[in-house]
């Protein structure tokens, strides 16, 4: 994603919140669009998948505090792409010009970045707009790695409990033919236009100047004289691998993973991109799962329920627990086994929620039967729907 891109995109529309949503709006807003639009509910869906990807690209930069406020500085700053000084600003308030006249139509030399990317940050490149820090000494600029995207499928067990899983992963790295120079003879030299900074100056006004990047080596600080083969001059070349990656216990189905310095590697001593894996979880034919609580269905006979006992109910991955069950349990009655439940970010544990379901028998025969009809006798003057059309005529 190019600076222009960053600054022009208005993320809070793709997520459908207002500016001054909380974290946990913003996180709400993603999980809700991302299950609706998720690719393995719409196979096939191109517009979905696009979708999708700007919901997933949105969430990286507003789900990150430290991202959303270079975010809205920036658009604080250049509004809907043109600069806005304050009052009595620079250029006599007239001053105006075009983003994708600053940024070059966003183009980025060489080593792009991925979904969620933007280089060392918007600080980055403000830092070249407005010329600061710059000690006019001549070197090579470090470059930041690319951000990788990957998914991982886990039980549901695996979700739960963590799990170290290898993820194949496809990424531009410095190509290994020419040591990543770019030239096959690993002899590159500084670039003469840009002087190895990648950027040159387009003019100034207001007191800054405007820096794009260099036409001559694509914003790499280099020319190679004798380009290589493999690369062809660009220093980046596709590579493949497999990392373990370590996924924490207690994840949720469509949660997003941010590894930090677990993408591609930066060039010139530049820090490594991230890493980002989409997760998504398998479902278990007896536990569910309700934030960081499990949840089983128990079936019980119509005499525990009635006169009341003690019932042995499955956990995950451990021993059974047994609940004491009232006399008069109704059908559908939720108890709680506490600290069965799901792992939460502190290392404590979410609870099991246990719902009791009455099992009716199909067929009843011999003693079973008299003892029922026995029953029904013996209750003959009770009417369990007496409230219920007596409510229903006052209603």
């Amino acid at each position: 994603m190019s600076t222009k891109d960053f600054i022009e995109k208005d993320y809070y529309k793709v997520l459908g919140v207002p500016k001054d949503a909380t974290e946990a709006e913003i996180k709400k807003a993603y999980r809700k669009l991302a299950r609706e639009f998720h690719p393995d509910a719409n196979k096939g869906n191109a517009k979905a998948e696009e979708r999708f990807k700007e919901i997933s690209e949105a969430n990286d930069i507003l789900g990150d505090p430290k991202k959303r406020k270079e975010y809205d500085e920036a658009r604080s700053l250049f509004g809907n792409g043109g600069y806005r000084p304050g009052p009595g600003g620079a250029a006599g308030g007239n001053f105006n010009f075009d983003l994708g006249d600053l940024f070059g139509g966003g183009a980025q030399g060489g080593g792009g970045q991925g979904a969620g990317g933007f280089g060392g940050g918007i600080g980055d490149v403000f830092g070249g707009l407005f010329n600061r820090g710059g000690t006019g000494t001549t070197r090579t600029q470090p470059r930041r790695g690319q951000d990788i995207e990957s998914e991982v499928t886990l039980s549901f067990t695996e979700a739960i409990e963590g799990a170290t899983v290898p993820l194949r992963m496809s990424s531009q790295q410095p190509c290994k033919a020419c040591s990543g120079t770019g030239d096959k003879n690993g002899t590159p030299r500084v670039c003469p236009t840009c002087v190895g900074t990648g950027q040159v100056a387009r003019g100034s006004g207001g007191g800054f100047s405007l820096t794009d990047p260099c036409p001559d080596c694509k914003g790499r600080g280099l020319i190679a004289e004798h380009p290589c083969i493999e690369c062809k001059g660009s220093g980046r070349a596709k590579s493949s691998r497999t990392m373990q990656v370590r996924i924490p216990a207690g994840v949720t189905d469509s949660q997003r993973i941010r590894l930090r310095g677990k993408g591609a590697p930066g060039e010139r001593g530049g820090p490594a991109g991230d890493l980002y894996v989409m997760v998504h979880v398998d479902a278990h034919p007896v536990f569910g799962r309700k934030e960081d609580n499990l949840t089983v269905t128990v079936p019980v006979t119509f005499t525990e329920a009635a006169l009341g006992g003690e019932v042995r109910v499955p956990t995950l991955g451990g021993p059974p627990v047994t609940l004491k069950l009232p006399p008069g349990t109704p059908n559908g009655r939720t108890m709680r086994a506490r600290g069965k439940g799901a792992f939460r970010k502190d290392g404590t544990r979410g609870d099991l929620l246990v719902t009791v379901e009455v099992s009716v028998p199909k067929d009843v025969t011999g003693n079973a039967r008299d003892a029922l009809e026995a029953y029904r006798e013996a209750t003959a003057g009770e009417d369990p729907r007496a409230e219920l059309f007596q409510a229903a005529k006052g209603a």
